[in-house]
């Protein structure tokens, strides 16, 4: 790769740097305005390590008139996450009670926000270290690439395509310019984050608990204060986390769209309503059965406990209510199967995405159409638009290489010891970027502590690649890609 686009590359690293260096001293002044003094030096030495990397790579000379291709931005994305990812991780490996691998594990679950946590005593924890867990789950969700989008252009380099090689969303443009697109997005972030914070603080959370959750919640991450999770909390925190769960989890371009006057956007869209319908089923026959085989639940606590999980699963969030696993075998094989779903395109979520089920259905009613029509020309089309060869064959290309992501990394889980569930699921819901697995060990009422260094990393790489979507990590393991 030349020399000169090497350079490009490193100037956004730098900004990325650069921003993540102000966002450590966040930490700090929450710990100052707490009246404590704890883990003050560990945040300000990584604030100063990542702004002098960061102001370095921006400071070096970069070559004008040269753009980023394609092909750039799946080096550019993956960097990204890798770098900031490491450096993020510095603030944890500075405090000497916490290994590399566990900075790496947690950094990366904060980051892809997975949820997943090798942390205990969370209730004791320092605030500062809980507020960067938060704020990991807040730029990775949507901040460092919308901030991206927003100022590539300026650098005359494609910010959608970041914004693309990132995420699966395909949609329309909303607007002319996508630098435009991402300021609404990162406004619309912003405000449901502010109003998830006053939700949950008159819902009886205190200010930092509700500051914490919101940024969690938004951004479909997971991280809580507390080891038991929403389950520490007031009744009426669960409702306000289920409908900020949502949001997150639905097309933030639609959101620009009503902004904008399309006010039927959101509600004419194929995928929130078959989102919303599928939680809606889903819920409605779990609170059902965890009713029935429960003693002394009352219903309306069925319907409560019962649509939480499901939203908190399907959404990737992984906040835990309870454990579910003792719900009945019925149970635990419905909320793997909800593993995998995750929530709409161009949102914070994580798992298959709901359209590549709704497209696969649609190929399958086609091609059954077909072996009785033989001779009928049937158009395929999905939200009001042919379904070209384009769309199609990369779904069916990443499906086939998320299924084999998830089984190679579950072998690998099982060949350094790691039990059956523990394995499957443990893979499954790295790579889904869910949080909680199933059994004893990483079960909604674990943690992923016990597991081996080794198996730390590979899934702290699932979660990588889940997050990535798999396919923009794969390219650049390809010769073509190395090619000058």
């Amino acid at each position: 790769m030349a020399l000169p686009i090497l350079r490009i590359i490193g100037f956004i690293l730098g900004i990325f740097l650069i921003t993540l260096a102000v966002a450590m001293t966040i930490p700090v002044l929450t710990v100052l305005a707490l009246n404590r003094t704890d883990q003050i030096p560990e945040f300000m030495w990584s604030s100063l390590i990542t702004l002098g990397c960061g102001l370095l790579l921006v400071l070096l000379p970069r070559p004008h008139h040269v753009h980023l291709r394609p092909r750039d931005m799946y080096l550019l994305t993956t960097l990204s996450w890798l770098i900031v990812c490491c450096f993020a991780a510095l603030p944890m490996v500075l405090i000497q009670e916490i290994s590399h691998a566990d900075a790496f594990f947690e950094t990366m679950s904060g980051i892809t926000t997975t949820g997943a946590s090798v942390l205990t005593g969370l209730d004791q924890a320092s605030p500062g270290l809980l507020i960067w867990r938060s704020l990991l789950h807040w730029l990775g969700g949507i901040g460092f690439i919308g901030m991206a989008v927003a100022v590539l252009p300026l650098l005359r380099v494609g910010g959608m395509r970041l914004f693309q090689t990132e995420s699966s969303d395909w949609s329309e443009k909303v607007m002319p310019r996508t630098h435009m697109v991402a300021k609404y997005i990162l406004y619309i972030y912003v405000f449901f984050t502010l109003s998830a914070t006053f939700a949950f603080y008159w819902a009886g959370m205190s200010i930092f608990d509700a500051i914490n959750h919101a940024m969690s919640a938004v951004s479909t991450g997971g991280f809580s204060t507390s080891d038991t999770s929403m389950a520490h909390f007031p009744e009426q925190t669960h409702w306000v986390a289920m409908l900020f769960m949502i949001l997150g989890s639905l097309p933030f371009t639609l959101y620009v769209a009503t902004l904008r006057g399309n006010y039927s956007a959101l509600f004419k869209d194929e995928q929130v309503r078959g989102f919303l319908i599928i939680l809606a089923l889903i819920s409605a026959v779990l609170s059902l059965w965890y009713w029935l085989h429960t003693q002394d639940v009352s219903p309306a606590d069925a319907v409560r406990i019962a649509t939480f999980n499901v939203i908190s699963i399907v959404s990737t969030t992984g906040f835990a209510m309870g454990d579910y696993t003792l719900w009945g075998d019925f149970a635990i094989m419905l909320f793997f199967y909800l593993t995998f779903m995750g929530g709409c395109s161009g949102s914070t979520s994580g798992g298959l995405k709901i359209f590549r089920f709704q497209v696969a259905y649609a190929l399958l009613r086609a091609n059954l159409r077909q072996l009785i029509h033989p001779r009928a020309v049937i158009r395929q089309h999905y939200n009001g638009h042919p379904l070209d060869e384009d769309i199609v064959r990369s779904i069916l290309t990443f499906s086939f290489f998320f299924t084999i992501t998830i089984a190679v990394l579950a072998l690998c889980l099982a060949f350094i010891g790691l039990d059956f569930i523990t394995a499957l699921t443990g893979a499954a819901t790295a790579v889904c970027n869910v949080g909680p697995g199933l059994g004893s060990i990483i079960g909604p009422a674990g943690n992923f502590a016990p597991l081996p260094d080794s198996a730390k990393y590979l899934l702290g790489i699932g979660m990588l690649l889940g997050r990535l979507e798999i396919i923009t990590v794969l390219v650049l393991l390809t010769r073509t890609f190395w090619k000058h």
